[in-house]
């Protein structure tokens, strides 16, 4: 992890607003799926694929005691021969209805084609949440958002740290399976979440598809 990693790390779990909306936001994404035992879809833009966030509330499910966490990532372009659990394609938002969660992920603008699809989700009875970069009419949508501040386009040595959306993925997958019953084997100290959330922040991109 380099320097400024590390302090924007450390400023952030020193008590900023950042863990208060963080932890507000994963309380109303745990809020929206436990009850319903699951149905969390997490989609992203055409340009911009939330992976990161769809493995890290993975291992959140699994290690807070809840499955209803496990998203579904729901793909704008589904190469061939992907495996089942990347091979969901935009025609899912078309079946979502009535105690499903429709996470959006998106820095840029969302575009026009996927908002009509989350305006139909809406409709249809889903609960819609957004993480993004402050997109008005994607707000307009959701039930509940987080709009994360930009990340600058070049970081000078003594800068103040931005979030940027990336980070704010990785406090709000954390802050998740806060406040709920540990796994059988039992709850980590906080230096271990700590290390792990480290460990995420400098994971190496996946695999091209």
């Amino acid at each position: 992890m380099d320097a400024v990693r590390v302090a924007l790390l450390r400023e952030v779990l020193a008590g900023t607003e950042w863990i208060q909306e963080t932890r507000r936001f994963a309380g109303a994404l745990r809020g929206a799926v436990v009850p319903h035992g699951g149905g969390l879809l997490l989609v992203g833009s055409a340009a911009y694929e939330p992976w990161h966030l769809a493995a890290h509330l993975d291992d959140e499910a699994a290690w807070s005691g809840l499955p209803e966490l496990s998203p579904t990532l729901v793909r704008h372009r589904v190469p061939g021969g992907a495996p089942a659990h990347l091979a969901v394609g935009l025609g899912r938002l078309a079946a979502v209805g009535r105690g499903e969660t429709l996470l959006v992920v998106a820095p840029g603008q969302p575009g026009s084609g996927l908002l009509e699809r989350v305006h139909d989700a809406r409709r249809n009875g889903a609960t819609v949440l957004a993480l993004d970069g402050g997109d008005r009419d994607l707000h307009a949508l959701a039930h509940d958002a987080l709009a994360a501040p930009p990340a600058p386009p070049d970081e000078t040595a003594g800068a103040a740290p931005d979030l940027g959306l990336d980070t704010v993925q990785h406090l709000v997958s954390a802050a998740a399976g806060e406040n709920s019953l540990p796994a059988p084997r039992g709850r980590r100290r906080f230096r271990d979440r700590l290390a792990r959330l480290a460990d995420g922040l400098t994971a190496p991109p996946p695999p091209r598809w």
